[in-house]
Formats: C-alpha cells, structure tokens, sequence
C-alpha cells in the first residue's frame, strides 16, 4: 500500500521482492545453521566441505575464488576445520610457500550427512512449491545472479 509523505507517495515495505527474499532467505538461514552447527560445523565451513569434496586437493586461493571469498577469511576458515580434523594441509610440490588443503576421510564422510541436511531443510521450507515453480524460482535467482555478476557464495 502506498503511503504519502507530504505529497510524495511512498511504497510500502511488503510491495518489495527483496523484503520477501530477505524474510525467507534469513528464516531458512538460521535453521540450516542450526541444523549443522548441531553437526560441529558452521555454514561457512559447510560450504568450503562441500566445494573440498568435489576436488582432490585446492590451494587456500582456488577456494577462496570458488567460495567468493578473500585470502584473510579462508585461511582463517582452513584453520578451523584443521582444528575440527575435517582438512589436512600440506606445502605444494613446487613452492614450499604455497599450501594445499583435502579433505581427511573425516571431512569427506560428514559432506553426505550435511548434504542431506540441506536437502532436508530445503524440502521443510519449500515443499508446498511443484517442481517445475521450484525449478523457475532457481532459474529466476541465477538469472539475477548472471545480470548482475554476483560472485560471492552465500554462506553466512
């Protein structure tokens, strides 16, 4: 609904896509951080696990640049899943500055446990929806994604 300030008409909070996005998007957040922070780890380090499982070995930068992420943040996310045993870093073959980092067969066994976590908090927030609106919702978002060159992964 429109609301006038003076004589200027104002649109209302809830005439908003963004407003909607942004009430759905925290609601499902905050339940999927609860679901794996029950499980040890926190959505970033999720999402580093999950990006690790699909490679054998990464540089601390290639995933930085795959998570939308900088050197600082990733080396501090590293550190924390060395702590957790779900990673292991060795010094690359050809610089001994530069590291590399995989997953231990700790961190490889718990990405199929969160995985289905996510699948299952995706399945309690949007069953109500068919496949074909879900897989419009999807496109939708990664249209929006592609127009304006976002590149950050979302992870917390």
């Amino acid at each position: 609904m429109k609301q006038t300030s003076g004589k200027k008409q104002i649109s209302g909070l809830e005439e908003h896509l963004g407003y909607w996005l942004r009430y759905v998007s925290n609601a499902v957040s905050a339940e999927f951080a609860r679901r794996v922070e029950a499980e040890g780890v926190t959505v970033s380090e999720w999402v580093a696990l999950r990006v690790l499982f699909g490679h054998d070995e990464m540089q601390p930068k290639e995933l930085a640049a795959a998570m939308g992420m900088t050197k600082g943040p990733v080396s501090r996310l590293v550190e924390r899943l060395l702590a957790k045993k779900l990673v292991a870093r060795r010094a690359h073959d050809c610089d001994g500055r530069a590291q590399i980092v995989r997953l231990t067969a700790n961190g490889r066994g718990l990405v199929p446990k969160l995985a289905a976590l996510a699948d299952a908090n995706d399945a309690a927030f949007f069953a109500h929806f068919s496949e074909e609106e879900k897989r419009a919702l999807v496109e939708a978002m990664r249209k929006t994604v592609e127009v304006h060159g976002l590149s950050a992964v979302p992870v917390e």
